[in-house]
């Protein structure tokens, strides 16, 4: 940490030097940088507030993830081993040695969130927030992977994994729905109300948006690229109910600005899922 901060200072005030070099000549100008290299040597590791650092990482879960993700020595820190393992409902451990490196979704391009309601779409980045869930929802498999994350003392740590098969319904479930509507282009079409709501930025207003409607066409022009192998998720604590009549799927760019929402809804359990609103807030 402190070559890291020395580092930087050093870098910082020896540009400083060399943009006043023109006025000096070279014996003043060694004898700054040697001035320079005397104060940063005298700096201290006490200097830099690491607590704050590592608070600052903790307070978001989301700061915490891409952390978690990112770096393999954290990440190996944060797991709770043995870490427990349930797999079908047959429990195991794994051990640190055991332990590959997740990735989780950051080297993606983007991840999905799910929701029920609007209204908990506002769990996203919520700093009180004491348990959190990463899924993996796999398409094909119809099987679910999850990832149990508690805070405790104000330090975000995974508690641990559960790997299960999702359960079949008798009406149409909405994963089973959802692997259809992004493989089968000609399925999607006939499962997207028309005309279809569609919200977007004005691009003559940064704070205003546009609510209109795109036709068949039009949506094939707009649409995003689906996922269509498997689904993540953070639960933040938003209700899942595999017998609600409503389903958002949010897409979230990672560090490039992309953010598109799906809205399907069905009449009654015993219906089936369209789409029938379309949000692109990209920016």
């Amino acid at each position: 940490m402190k070559k890291l901060v020395t580092g930087f200072l050093f870098v910082c005030l020896l540009v400083s030097c060399g943009e006043r070099k023109t006025k000096t000549n070279d014996i003043e100008f060694a004898n700054e940088v040697e001035s320079i290299q005397s104060s940063i040597d005298s700096i201290s590791i006490d200097d830099v507030d690491i607590d704050s650092l590592s608070e600052d990482m903790d307070e978001s879960f989301d700061d915490f993830m891409y952390n978690f993700a990112s770096n393999q020595e954290l990440q190996l820190e944060r797991i709770h081993f043995p870490l427990p393992y349930t797999k079908n409902n047959v429990k195991s451990t794994i051990s640190e040695d055991q332990w590959e490196h997740d990735e989780l979704f950051t080297t993606q391009n983007y991840y999905t969130l799910l929701f029920d309601r609007e209204n908990e779409m506002d769990l996203v980045g919520d700093t009180s927030l004491t348990k959190v869930q990463i899924e993996w929802i796999y398409l094909k498999e119809k099987a679910i992977k999850k990832y149990f994350f508690s805070r405790n003392n104000e330090i975000w740590t995974l508690d641990s994994l559960n790997f299960d098969s999702i359960k079949s319904s008798k009406d149409e479930n909405f994963i089973d729905f959802f692997a259809q509507f992004a493989n089968d282009s000609i399925f999607q079409i006939s499962r997207i109300q028309n005309p279809l709501l569609f919200v977007t930025a004005d691009p003559d207003d940064d704070f205003s948006i546009i609510e209109t409607s795109l036709d068949l066409n039009q949506w094939l022009a707009f649409k995003p690229e689906l996922p269509h192998i498997k689904l993540s998720n953070i639960n933040y604590g938003q209700r899942m109910d595999d017998s609600s009549n409503k389903k958002i799927i949010a897409l979230k760019g990672i560090g490039n600005g992309f953010s598109n929402i799906l809205y399907f809804k069905r009449p009654n359990k015993n219906s089936s899922w369209k789409l029938y609103k379309f949000e692109d807030v990209s920016i």
